[in-house]
């Protein structure tokens, strides 16, 4: 999964690099040779937030939430930049196969956004990340399909929130999409339900989501993001 970046074409129009916002003659989709360096380095590694809330899977990002993976992330959420779509959801890749381990077949869930998130960013960025993020799995000999079982009810945005809130809004966050549910105990021939988001914070998105599809049938053995805040306790 490390040649993620020897397979991206450049591009030749100056632009800005997604990972440090400088401008460059040549961006190999969308970073600077100094921010593709800077990512490649990165390896998956497992953390948790301190307290970790009820129900959180075991969780892997493939770094902290800083440097060009934040800018990245900003860029691609809040700035319209969906181009870093196919980078972001490769590197993401890399976070399920560490998490998972050896080659299983997988079913990948992204914490959906709420209608209104969705439609502040033209579509729902999750969803777009999962989506390369399956294509690139396919690629490497991993069975992946994307689920969506889970829907997102309005809530207020989490930057607005402390931990208190943010605990509470998530607690509601989520409900199983109509016939949804699966009802079903999972074996060893089935897929291993990994649960995707981009950032881990305090972890009760992650938790809330994870129970509603607990509940529902679905138990996701892990959660794979891309990034984790600094006041994360790192296994």
């Amino acid at each position: 999964m490390r040649g993620l970046w020897a397979d991206l074409a450049d591009l030749v129009l100056p632009a800005d690099c997604a990972g440090c916002r400088g401008r460059h003659a040549v961006l190999r989709h969308g970073f600077c040779p100094d921010c593709v360096t800077a990512l490649g380095v990165l390896r998956p590694r497992p953390v948790r937030p301190t307290p970790a809330p009820p129900g959180l899977p075991p969780c892997v990002a493939l770094g902290p939430y800083a440097g060009p993976l934040r800018e990245a992330l900003l860029a691609y959420k809040e700035h319209g930049r969906h181009g870093l779509a196919r980078p972001l959801g490769a590197l993401l890749a890399e976070v399920v196969v560490a998490a998972v381990g050896g080659v299983r077949p997988l079913e990948l869930v992204p914490v959906p956004d709420t209608a209104a998130a969705a439609r502040a960013r033209y579509g729902d960025h999750l969803d777009r990340l999962a989506r390369h993020c399956a294509n690139r799995l396919r690629r490497g000999g991993w069975p992946a399909r994307v689920h969506r079982p889970l829907r997102a009810l309005p809530r207020p945005d989490s930057v607005t929130l402390d931990s208190a809130g943010r605990a509470a809004a998530a607690e509601a966050a989520f409900r199983p999409r109509s016939g949804a549910s699966g009802g079903r105990r999972r074996t060893d021939g089935a897929p291993v339900v990994v649960l995707l988001d981009d950032i881990v914070t305090t972890g009760v998105t992650l938790a809330a989501a994870a129970r509603v599809l607990t509940a529902s049938g679905r138990p996701p053995g892990v959660a794979a993001v891309l990034a984790a805040t600094e006041k994360r306790h790192q296994l």
